[in-house]
């Protein structure tokens, strides 16, 4: 089978197919808000943009949130994560063809290599895994793996005794807990201070996008600091989705030792906020391309009950494509 699959088209993602791209979003099986346009788009200036859109017939059966750089489109640059955007009804069958269509139209396209970096199966809303199969017969590298250090809250563990003496030196000195819309204390106060001392580094977004992405999505994103004597002195950015409460940025002063600032704020996440979630994710606590892990952050996440879960990267020859002929018997 040597031409497209005629029942099959792809288009590029153009301004038109907004409404069409966020309504699929919402109810696919393995996707996040982040995979809307508004929140894609926030810095459409940085990358040359490169989606996709899978149809069958006139249905729209799914998506690639992609941008391309040269001969490579990677899935997407921009976001924590990407890869192959499904509807639950798409069956496997017509899952191979669509992931063999986007490898041809990419392959014809001059793209060389496609790079995916997947979505974890935490944030699945239901099995999702077609894709793990296709990277397998399509002969795909692994060029990356992150480890995350997450909660199953329904089987949560008990929060070891070294983060609960933190929770009671911060109840003693009368720590407090805000929900807050104001990201700029935070940033300005703690995050921004600390990544440029400790690592020479920037948060990923500035305030302004930030605030920007919290007014367009007030139900996902949602900033909690810690206050002692009504001064902030700790703070966490949470991206909350259908299964999972994924906290985006961790910082606090150089006092959460002796106030214990950290071990608070997180001991209320967990038990509290966001107990009702099916998983409340850390994030990761890699450096180096993943080569390495910070032994002693990734500790203090383990400390809450926590265990490992896995970000994959993979590298796909789009020429590849004719490896999904005729595997069904």
């Amino acid at each position: 089978m040597n031409h497209p699959s005629p029942s099959f088209r792809i288009e590029t993602y153009s301004p038109a197919h907004q409404n069409v791209w966020d309504q699929f979003v919402r109810q696919a099986k393995n996707a996040t808000f982040l995979f809307e346009r508004n929140f894609m788009e926030y810095h459409a200036d940085r990358f040359e943009d490169a989606s996709l859109l899978v149809f069958k017939e006139k249905k729209l059966v799914a998506l690639l949130p992609a941008n391309r750089i040269g001969d490579q489109v990677i899935s997407h640059q921009g976001l924590s994560y990407g890869g192959l955007v499904l509807s639950a009804k798409t069956k496997l069958t017509d899952t191979v063809v669509v992931f063999k269509e986007i490898l041809r139209y990419l392959n014809q396209d001059g793209v060389s290599k496609l790079q995916l970096k997947l979505l974890p199966k935490i944030y699945h809303v239901q099995p999702a895994d077609e894709i793990d199969y296709l990277l397998f017969l399509t002969e795909a590298t692994r060029t990356r793996v992150d480890v995350s250090v997450s909660i199953a809250n329904s089987a949560k563990q008990k929060i070891q005794g070294n983060r609960m003496e933190g929770v009671k030196k911060a109840e003693r000195q009368g720590l407090r807990v805000e929900k807050t819309t104001n990201f700029s204390s935070f940033w300005n106060e703690i995050l921004i201070p600390n990544l440029a001392e400790r690592h020479g580094a920037k948060p990923v977004h500035t305030v302004e996008e930030i605030e920007l992405l919290a007014a367009r999505f007030p139900k996902h994103i949602a900033q909690f600091n810690v206050l002692h004597h009504e001064k902030i002195v700790a703070g966490a950015t949470m991206f909350v989705t259908k299964n999972v409460a994924h906290v985006q940025y961790i910082s606090a002063n150089a006092d959460k030792q002796q106030l214990g600032s950290l071990d608070f704020l997180f001991e209320q996440l967990i038990t509290k906020t966001y107990a009702d979630k099916k998983y409340f994710d850390f994030g990761v606590s890699n450096e180096n391309q993943g080569k390495n892990i910070n032994e002693g952050l990734h500790y203090w996440k383990e400390c809450f009950g926590g265990r490992s879960t896995v970000q994959e990267f993979y590298e796909i020859d789009t020429a590849k494509y004719s490896a999904l002929d005729a595997i069904f018997i």
